[in-house]
């Protein structure tokens, strides 16, 4: 069965009724400091950390004088918006006091669907985490309409999860899992520990939401488990109102685990893959040798690029020879990788008018498909590496 030992990077969904005291509306202080105390121990462990959480119109609502129960959209994005400065001001101070510094990044689903945003999210989580940060990532409420109204907080947790490669995604919940039918209604039910395939029965067994605060029910848990485990993200559902919930569920206590369904790299892989391209760039030797070393393809190894991509568009890598080498996500236009081609990356600042990225194609968004090409036995795919070096 998972479990957090020896995770790699975990992303951790808290909901609205966890942070804050549904009779008074003011923070539980003391549960997100045993959380903050979870999360310093991860990291020290080797563990990086991503926290999805909800609280803003929680907070908002009670700074705002506002009542319990259903609010209008424009009242509960007035108090998204108030309520997004105490949060980021809370986790600041929880986790402060272990030398962590936090990020604030507000997102929508559409960022993570959309494939020019999907990058800028995944550059900017991947940057975050390399600097040491801890993001906290929430719903831009203010702007997502949609959010607001029907609380896809677990789903957006596990496009988070995706978005970032985690192999590890934990939703702290107001049940301790899965259960066969809702316990508080049936003394027979009992708890599913570990769930290897997402069936029509299993889904079929997901209820709504118990929490006047919280508003996804273990429907949308089930659904954000099925996008994670098809990404290789195992999924855990736990309860998340005890002490110290992260290190209760380290040490075994009652939850259930969704199994990833292969790894992330892989299955990152197939996505890219499965893409149908919309350009070449055509590249040098000294190109091929890069490559060959698992780093980034840069503009100055470009002799020629054709097509009609946009940034974000999955294009094909060609050898000198005419060999397809792979493919990979473009982090230019069309236009602009061939203005780009056979220049070093110091200067597209002076060709383009503004200071872009360094790679052309980044060596977490390519894929090769012919390693023969390079020397080696193996023809197999294989996606380059995960650090920051280009």
């Amino acid at each position: 069965m998972a479990s957090l030992t020896g995770a790699k990077r975990v992303v951790v969904k808290i909901g609205s009724a966890l942070l804050v005291d549904s009779s008074t509306g003011r923070l539980r202080e003391g549960w997100l400091t045993g959380l903050a105390q979870d999360v310093a121990a991860l990291r020290d462990s080797g563990t990086e950390v991503v926290l999805v959480s909800s609280g803003s119109i929680a907070l908002g609502r009670g700074v705002l004088g506002l009542g319990l129960g259903a609010l209008p959209l424009e009242q509960a994005q007035a108090a998204a918006a108030v309520g997004q400065i105490g949060l980021a001001a809370a986790y600041d101070k929880a986790l402060g006091a272990h030398g962590i510094i936090v990020a604030q990044v507000l997102v929508t689903l559409e960022d993570s669907e959309n494939r020019r945003r999907y990058l800028n999210s995944r550059a900017t989580l991947d940057q975050l985490l390399s600097l040491g940060a801890v993001p906290i990532v929430n719903e831009n409420d203010t702007i997502a309409t949609d959010e607001i109204r029907y609380g896809d907080n677990d789903r957006l947790a596990a496009q988070v999860a995706v978005t970032v490669g985690a192999d590890r995604l934990v939703l702290l919940s107001d049940v301790d899992g899965l259960y066969t039918a809702n316990p508080n209604l049936d003394p027979t039910a009992r708890r599913l520990d570990v769930i290897e395939h997402i069936t029509p029965e299993i889904e079929a067994m997901a209820g709504d939401a118990a929490s006047s605060l919280s508003k996804g029910g273990m429907k949308t848990k089930v659904m954000a488990a099925k996008t994670a485990t098809s990404a290789g993200c195992a999924m855990a559902i736990t309860l998340g109102s005890r002490t110290n919930p992260l290190k209760a569920l380290q040490n075994g206590a009652p939850s259930t685990w969704f199994t990833a369904q292969g790894d992330p790299q892989a299955a990152r892989k197939g996505w890219i893959v499965a893409m149908k391209t919309r350009g070449q760039i055509i590249v040098d030797a000294g190109a091929v040798r890069a490559l060959e070393q698992g780093r980034s393809l840069l503009p100055a190894g470009v002799t020629r690029v054709t097509g009609r991509f946009g940034r974000g568009d999955p294009v094909e890598i060609v050898g000198p020879g005419g060999d397809i080498l792979g493919q990979g996500l473009t982090r230019y236009t069309l236009d602009e990788a061939q203005a780009l081609a056979g220049h070093r990356s110091q200067e597209i600042e002076a060709i383009l008018g503004y200071p872009g990225r360094a790679a052309l194609v980044h060596r977490d968004d390519m894929v090769l498909s012919h390693r023969a090409q390079f020397g080696h036995a193996s023809a197999q795919s294989e996606i380059l590496g995960t650090g920051e070096t280009i």
